[in-house]
């Protein structure tokens, strides 16, 4: 009996492990590393042939931008750029928060006055979910400032295709990603056609769908709408919401690695500075900027989000 019961003990985990959610990356790893390898060989055969070397030089990897497109970046788009990461951290953590989290510390009924006063009575929900809300419209609030600046300054012809070559040089730019032979860029003058792509793609697609999906799923959405409830379902936001946030994530850990890896300095100064030397003023302003998201991480505590939540509605344990 003393042999067997280890193996029982085993043979429960790995039943166990097998219908958890962690148990997909068993396959998933292996097959995206092997995915990466092969693709990086296929763009270096590629570059190797005349017809590949033709291409690249046909399509450098970046579209040419209008004559009177801004040259570098403002101080208002380092400071929203800063805002948001800030915000986006919080958005990303509540979220994941209110998927994970079986019982909450606490629950969040807000106050039925003033202009969020509604017919209905408002409905308690739990913590993790006020935060997200909370977050969530400073980010929008944030974003609208952003969307505005962006056309009144013509930022916008940084990260909007005006063009159909932006399409080839795209692929150029990700051929020459994967043969780890990166594109020479600029990015104080022009994006390269893959990471404008990319940009507008998180700014114009997954950040207002990510919006629309949320309010769907938000206690504000009117359940009387039966015509609009049916045209765009809950479900189907539920669906969608939680892939955007991983593509959120996953742009986040990819705009970050390109960051520090193609000239950290440089780039860093242009996001946090506003400036296209190549010093560390950036880089220290990237760094408070990173202290104070662990410092508001780890402020965020039951204690602290009920002392700030109160001041909006009552907060219970149940």
């Amino acid at each position: 009996m003393s042999q067997k019961a280890p193996a029982i003990t085993t043979a429960k985990q790995l039943a166990t492990f097998r219908e958890s959610a962690w148990f997909k990356l068993v396959w998933i790893v292996p097959t995206a590393i092997v995915l990466v390898f092969a693709t990086g060989v296929a763009a270096q055969l590629f570059r190797s042939r005349e017809a590949g070397l033709n291409f690249l030089t046909t399509y450098p990897g970046e579209a040419h931008l209008p004559e009177w497109a801004p040259v570098g970046f403002p101080a208002w788009l380092a400071w929203q750029h800063g805002i948001n990461a800030l915000l986006m951290v919080f958005v990303i953590k509540s979220g994941w928060q209110i998927r994970t989290t079986q019982r909450p510390a606490l629950y969040f009924t807000r106050n039925n006055i003033g202009i969020l006063r509604s017919k209905r009575a408002p409905k308690k929900i739990s913590i993790n979910l006020w935060l997200h809300i909370v977050t969530d419209t400073l980010w929008v609030l944030n974003g609208i400032v952003f969307y505005v600046l962006l056309f009144v300054t013509a930022q916008w012809t940084r990260i909007v295709p005006i063009s159909w070559d932006v399409v080839p040089n795209a692929l150029s730019a990700g051929i020459q990603y994967a043969s780890l032979n990166w594109p020479t860029e600029d990015g104080w003058v022009n994006y390269n056609s893959l990471q404008l792509l990319t940009y507008f793609t998180i700014v114009f697609i997954v950040a207002p769908l990510s919006i629309l999906t949320g309010l769907r799923m938000s206690p504000s959405w009117p359940q009387n709408a039966t015509w609009l409830n049916k045209a765009f379902p809950i479900e189907v936001a539920r669906a969608m919401h939680f892939p955007l946030m991983l593509a959120f994530a996953g742009f986040i850990v990819v705009h970050v690695a390109l960051v520090l890896a193609t000239g950290a300095l440089r780039n860093l100064n242009h996001m946090y500075a506003a400036s296209d030397a190549t010093n560390w003023l950036g880089f220290w302003i990237f760094v408070a900027s990173v202290v104070v998201m662990a410092g508001a991480w780890l402020a965020l505590k039951p204690i602290s989000l009920r002392l700030i939540a109160s001041t909006m509605g009552k907060v219970t344990r149940n």
